[in-house]
C-alpha cells in the first residue's frame, strides 16, 4: 500500500473557468474546506470548488516543488493537463472520499472550535 504525504490539486469554478492550484498533506480534508468555504479567500470569493485534477507524492517537499512548477505554467498548459486526465472536467471529490457527509463533518469540527 502506497503512503502519500503530499498532494497538489487543481480546483475550477467551471469548465475553462477560474483555476486554483494548491498543495496539502490531506487532500480530502482540504477539498472539503474549499467546498465549505471555511477560508474566506480566493476559492470562496470566486466559487472555485470543483476538484478537476490532483497528483499524490511520497513526500511533501516534492508536492511543494510540483505546485510551484504548475503555478508558473501558462493557462493553456494547465488546461491541457486537466483535459489529459479529466477531459469532462468531472468533480473528482467523491472518488477521494469527499461526500456531503464528510464536508458537514469538517464544518462541524470548525464550528466546535476543534480546528484553527
Amino acid at each position: 500500500m502506497q503512503i502519500y504525504k503530499g498532494f497538489v490539486y487543481i480546483l475550477a469554478s467551471k469548465r475553462n473557468g477560474t483555476l486554483y492550484i494548491g498543495v496539502t498533506n490531506n487532500l480530502a480534508r482540504r477539498v472539503a474546506e474549499h467546498k465549505a468555504s471555511i477560508d474566506e479567500g480566493f476559492t470562496s470569493r470566486y466559487n472555485v470548488k470543483t476538484l478537476v485534477y490532483y497528483e499524490a507524492f511520497r513526500d511533501f517537499y516534492s508536492a511543494i516543488c510540483r505546485e510551484k512548477q504548475l503555478k508558473e505554467w501558462n493557462r493553456a498548459w494547465k488546461i491541457a493537463l486537466i483535459e489529459q486526465e479529466n477531459p469532462q472536467w468531472r468533480d473528482l471529490s467523491e472518488e477521494i472520499g469527499v461526500t456531503p457527509e464528510y464536508i458537514q463533518g469538517v464544518i462541524d469540527e470548525y464550528q466546535s472550535g476543534l480546528f484553527r
